[in-house]
């Protein structure tokens, strides 16, 4: 995801299509970037282009969105760099929610910087706006206050072993949050890296670290993409244990395993946990 194959040159769809072996229902969101067809990527919204970027904020309309592209195109091109596709695609309807590992220079040496894409598109499969999500923690040794994207849904319906998450990491409860995951299931945060945990003690030790601050981390439930094996849910984090804080936005990836539990939560926010200096 996201952009129409149909608009690129047939040379460019040839050689995009010869690295994915099969052929591209839709061009994914850095492959898209990479090619250098603007005109592709303008041409893939129905309106003007429209992304809201963790740092940058709300790119809108056709200028700003090149110096996007040209600048994006231009970190990616430095040595050493490489995009990773993680191996989901969530889709569901008009939603899709794609993700990636970057492997970029970082503060101090090269990272991995776990990135998420939500499209919002039309019947006809052109964009309205896309959001993107990440920890600026890799990049930078900080965080960034990320103000809240979408409002929150009340109603919005997340069930089975996704809704039993939610209501474990809202009470804090540990005992709760390892019984969801799969033994090999794994929580990884959102700086990336070394910062999986995996297997029922890792993600015991993860949560009870999560919950130090003397409670649980209730979300604002705003969008969720499921199809059926995994889901994205866009979210506001208003609260961390005894700490209220401004709503900052994020989206988490959770994978269904064979047995129903979780095999992986993928987690993208630039939250700044009041739990010291951990990211």
């Amino acid at each position: 995801m996201p952009w129409l194959p149909e608009l690129f040159s047939a040379p460019v769809l040839q050689r995009l299509q010869e690295k994915w072996e099969r052929e591209l229902v839709t061009v994914p969101f850095f492959d898209g970037l990479m090619t250098g067809e603007l005109d592709a990527l303008v041409e893939s919204f129905v309106h003007e282009p429209e992304l809201h970027h963790p740092v940058r904020g709300r790119i809108r309309g056709v200028p700003a969105f090149s110096r996007f592209v040209a600048e994006t195109r231009a970190w990616l091109s430095q040595p050493g760099a490489s995009v990773e596709n993680v191996e989901h695609v969530v889709r569901a309807g008009r939603h899709a929610c794609g993700e990636v590992v970057l492997h970029v220079e970082g503060k101090t040496e090269q990272v991995g910087l776990p990135v998420a894409i939500v499209a919002d598109r039309e019947p006809g499969g052109r964009i309205d706006e896309l959001r993107m999500y990440y920890s600026s923690w890799p990049l930078r040794g900080r965080h960034a206050t990320r103000p809240p994207l979408l409002q929150p849904y009340a109603e919005l319906p997340a069930s089975d072993v996704v809704g039993k998450y939610q209501r474990a990491l809202a009470a804090g409860d540990v005992d709760a949050i390892v019984a969801v995951f799969e033994p090999d299931g794994y929580a990884r945060e959102p700086a990336g890296g070394d910062y999986l945990h995996q297997g029922t003690d890792g993600v015991r030790a993860f949560y009870e670290r999560l919950f130090a601050n003397g409670g649980g981390i209730p979300l604002e439930h705003c969008a969720l993409i499921d199809d059926e094996r995994a889901c994205a849910l866009e979210y506001n984090v208003v609260r961390w244990g005894a700490t209220e804080l401004p709503p900052q936005a994020g989206v988490a990836v959770y994978v269904r395993g064979d047995s129903g539990k979780i095999a992986a939560a993928r987690i993208y926010d630039d939250v700044d946990p009041p739990l010291g200096s951990r990211p």
